[in-house]
């Protein structure tokens, strides 16, 4: 995607979405939900593109960050903001335990991150005087008041989450432009080759580990302030794993800012319509969207609009010259 649609998207996010949508609570929540899709979606696809490893356990580093961030409030004080960040933190230090997994190699390395998931959840639901078991916790603190804003608005938790998406998206950025993302581009091509010329592989599948679990961390975190209630159920629930991965498959996960159209367009359209239209069915008709993108189009949504539109500018340009 070029620079000035970014520019245009951005403007349209921050200035656009609050100007048109603010006053309404509904529309402005459904946004946000989309967006945390979406920060877990980035979080996914850098450890599948960049780290070569398919997660089916995300919901793990989502709900560790949730209840780290909760429990840090809550029982000891620390500022709301400053808890998303150590939320992050503590999703990061539970990746650590996943390390082992990494000698595993594609399904079976999917499959063993499930399980750890189920664990987490586990410790959870029985380490009740922390957590709260089973019952979970109630009345987290919301988004604070910060220079004169309320952060605990439905728009001011929509500008909180949009700045944790961009966050994570500049980073993946220069992640992926660096020497590191080079070498693990690399990878993808022969691991053994890249290995026999001294790229350490196993270390930088660890370092994207750790960094795709902070972010999805830091978002859980923000989810906890934002809806004020946690249980084991609902933050280690596989949703937070399944639903990202449909948004970033459907995007185009190989690109950057894929997954965040794929949990916009995923999410809005599957509230805004398919649930009106079938409410006790609707994922059917996700699950055969996303078929039927993989068929048509197996690099993602992002690369066909980016098609569509400089195609377009072609076609426009041609035509320019051949009236000049």
């Amino acid at each position: 995607m070029n620079a000035k649609v970014s520019i245009l998207l951005l403007l349209a996010m921050y200035l656009g979405v609050p100007a048109i949508l603010g006053g309404d609570d509904y529309l402005i929540g459904l946004i946000s939900s989309a967006l945390i899709i979406a920060g877990i979606a980035v979080a996914w696809a850098l450890l599948g593109n960049l780290g070569g490893m398919v997660s089916f356990g995300h919901a793990a580093f989502f709900g560790v960050g949730a209840y780290t961030s909760a429990v840090l409030t809550m029982d000891y004080g620390v500022p709301v903001f400053v808890a998303l960040v150590i939320g992050g933190i503590g999703a990061s230090i539970s990746s650590l335990f996943m390390i082992p997994a990494l000698r595993l190699r594609g399904p079976y390395f999917a499959l063993s991150i499930l399980a750890y998931a189920e664990i987490f959840k586990i410790l959870a639901t029985e380490a009740t005087p922390i957590t709260g078991g089973a019952a979970g916790l109630l009345s987290i603190p919301p988004l604070p008041v910060f220079m004169g804003f309320d952060f605990g608005t439905k728009l001011g938790g929509y500008i909180v989450i949009l700045n944790i998406v961009l966050l994570m998206l500049i980073t993946y950025h220069f992640i992926r432009k660096s020497s590191y993302g080079l070498a693990l581009k690399a990878m993808h091509d022969s691991e053994l080759a890249t290995r026999i010329v001294g790229v350490p592989a196993t270390h930088l599948k660890i370092v994207m580990l750790i960094v795709s679990a902070f972010m999805t961390g830091c978002v859980g975190a923000f989810n906890a302030h934002a809806i004020n209630f946690l249980d084991p159920e609902y933050a280690f629930n596989g949703s937070w794993t399944v639903f990202p991965i449909v948004a970033a498959i459907f995007g185009g996960y190989r690109t950057l800012s894929g997954p965040v159209l794929g949990a916009l367009f995923i999410y809005l359209v599957d509230q805004l319509i398919f649930k009106n239209l079938i409410p006790h069915g609707h994922h059917l008709i996700l699950g055969a969207m996303l078929a039927g993108m993989i068929i048509l189009s197996p690099t993602g949504l992002l690369p066909v609009i980016t098609k569509f539109f400089t195609s377009k500018g072609l076609s426009k340009s041609v035509k320019e010259k051949q009236n000049a």
